[in-house]
């Protein structure tokens, strides 16, 4: 049986593209799958699919000043070459046909210890922009997919696929989410999400306003691990973590999210209406990028971190929508599954 590595962490949005395509792999039962990764979020969502996982160590860049940031970037050389060391010796045990690499600092390491073995190596893009690892990673593959047309012209070896989704997304109705959440068949419903991790300054705008919002609507709400506060409020759910999102994205009216490209083009996959609200602060500036791309288009709103004391009215302003809404309904994403899977067997078949 041939066999697939699929690296990428560090953030939900560099795991679950890896997940769409490994339930597909899994499915079919053409390959076995493997994983490599840190003890990080990347472990945590592939726990449930029992398929090997290879941990291993590995540095991260700490963007932003300060001293403490500097002392730890320093660092990096030589814990990437601790990190590519464990990561040759992971490969030279499972001995992998092909490596897929979701991008992010866990992948960089595994890339190149990938190509000093000649095992060959495919990517994936996300956002708008190119990451710092699939930039330095993007030479070691035979192509770099992107889910962006725009992005594959901007990376060595680049080649647009679109964006690889969970099928799970798909998996409900909005009157089977809505019956399986308990919430009323008529009610105005908003999803509110930060990323994997959750998201401190959406939780406190959230939460700063929910009396008022749980007033006209009915509120879902994805906190992120340990960020779960008790609350009487009726119309008014909360999660640590979903794993069915499919259910939650069917259920909402509008969906007020961060912009990491997974949950965007999932969202304008579902042709769902939604406020994004893009992460600042310790960041090359991807979501705000993101978020534009699609706000130009006319398929999103966007809502800035420093005006989140105007969360009411922006949600209200992008609920009433009417044409936001007519052009996601006309609006086509190309999923990134079919490409990358095909030339994932096309190397399986030369191998």
């Amino acid at each position: 049986m041939k066999k697939i590595l699929f690296t990428g962490g560090g953030s939900a949005g560099h795991v679950l593209p890896n997940v769409a395509l490994i339930e597909e792999i899994l499915s079919t039962g053409e390959a076995d799958v493997c994983y490599m990764g840190t003890d990080g979020i990347e472990k945590q969502i592939l726990s449930e699919w029992k398929i090997p996982y290879y941990q291993i160590e590995c540095p991260k860049l700490i963007r932003g000043g300060g001293f403490q940031s500097i002392l730890q970037n320093v660092k990096i050389p030589a814990a990437f070459s601790r990190a590519k060391k464990q990561a040759l010796q992971g490969l030279e045990t499972i001995r992998p046909d092909v490596v897929f690499s979701k991008g992010g600092y866990v992948s960089l390491p595994v890339v190149f210890a990938a190509r000093k073995l000649k095992i060959p190596c495919l990517a994936h893009e996300s956002d708008l922009s190119v990451g710092l690892a699939n930039k330095l990673a993007a030479g070691k593959c035979k192509y770099v997919f992107t889910s962006f047309p725009e992005t594959a012209k901007t990376v060595r070896n680049g080649k647009y696929s679109g964006a690889p989704l969970r099928k799970t997304v798909f998996s409900s109705t909005r009157l089977q989410a809505r019956k399986k959440l308990s919430i009323p068949s008529d009610a105005t419903v908003l999803l509110v999400f930060g990323g994997g991790s959750g998201s401190a300054a959406i939780n406190d705008a959230l939460r700063n306003v929910l009396k008022t919002l749980t007033e006209s609507y009915f509120v879902l709400h994805v906190c992120g691990k340990g960020n779960l506060r008790q609350s009487t409020l009726e119309n008014y759910r909360q999660f640590e973590f979903i794993s069915d999102m499919g259910s939650v994205y069917a259920a909402a009216d509008l969906v007020i999210s961060r912009a990491g490209a997974g949950a965007v083009f999932e969202i304008m996959a579902l042709k769902k209406p939604s406020l994004l609200i893009p992460l600042e602060g310790q960041t090359r500036g991807d979501q705000a990028e993101n978020a534009e791309y699609f706000r130009k288009r006319g398929l999103c709103h966007v809502l800035k971190q420093t005006d989140l004391n105007n969360l009411v009215d922006a949600i209200q302003a992008a609920l009433h929508d009417k044409e936001m809404k007519e052009r996601l309904l006309s609006s086509s994403f190309t999923q990134g599954n079919r490409v990358i899977l095909d030339e994932i067997r096309s190397i399986l078949k030369a191998r």
